[in-house]
């Protein structure tokens, strides 16, 4: 986007209340457009691609396409548009998976309409936006664990590997499905700057993670 042009922005949540209160407080700032709103991750998608937004506003918890599995799809249909996770949840394990998919901020439900003004304005400019409570969040999580970029899911999946476990036995053993499993495989691949599982095993031995077996 040029100097001067408005602020395009897309919202994606299944829940119509906070759509239209959401769109309401956007359109009282003369820079801000509301290009579209949408109740599932699949039909926001295919507006997106139509209305092309600077900032996409996503909810994390939506039913069929989650906000979090749906980030990677958005970013290779429509990379310029810049990705805000919306979410009721302070959890470091959802903060840190919508960064490692692409999000550039992640903000919580509840905070002002300023916060939510500075998100939209600081990602359409390039840069990455998180709400005080989920950036006190992830200061809290590097302290208690001595700044270990894991959270427990990921070492419960690296465990599993050092194990001999394949992504369909790692699935029984921890509740979640094939899919799941192998998606943290990949996450932990990027997040580490791993290339192969040989790679996370090795990255396993070196920092003192246990196999575990069941």
């Amino acid at each position: 986007m040029t100097k001067g042009d408005k602020i395009k922005v897309l919202l994606i949540d299944n829940h119509p209340l906070v759509l239209d209160g959401l769109k309401a407080v956007l359109e009282t700032f003369d820079h801000i457009e509301v290009v579209g709103t949408a109740g599932l991750a699949e039909t926001g998608l295919e507006l997106a691609c139509q209305v092309r937004p600077h900032v996409l506003l996503m909810d994390i918890n939506m039913p069929k396409l989650s906000g979090i599995d749906a980030i990677e799809l958005f970013k290779k249909q429509i990379p310029e548009t810049r990705i805000v996770m919306l979410s009721m949840h302070d959890s470091r394990e959802y903060i840190s998976s919508s960064v490692i998919r692409g999000a550039a901020g992640y903000i919580l439900k509840d905070v002002s309409t300023d916060e939510i003004i500075s998100a939209v304005e600081t990602v359409a400019d390039g840069g990455k936006y998180f709400s005080s409570g989920v950036f006190d969040v992830l200061m809290e999580g590097e302290a208690s664990n001595g700044a270990d970029p894991l959270t427990p899911r990921e070492r419960d999946i690296l465990s599993l590997l050092l194990a001999g476990k394949a992504n369909k036995e790692i699935a029984e053993a921890l509740g979640i499905t094939q899919a799941t499993a192998e998606t943290h495989r990949k996450n932990l691949k990027k997040k580490l700057g791993i290339a192969t599982t040989a790679g996370l095993i090795r990255y396993a031995l070196d920092h003192g993670i246990q196999t575990k077996t069941t």
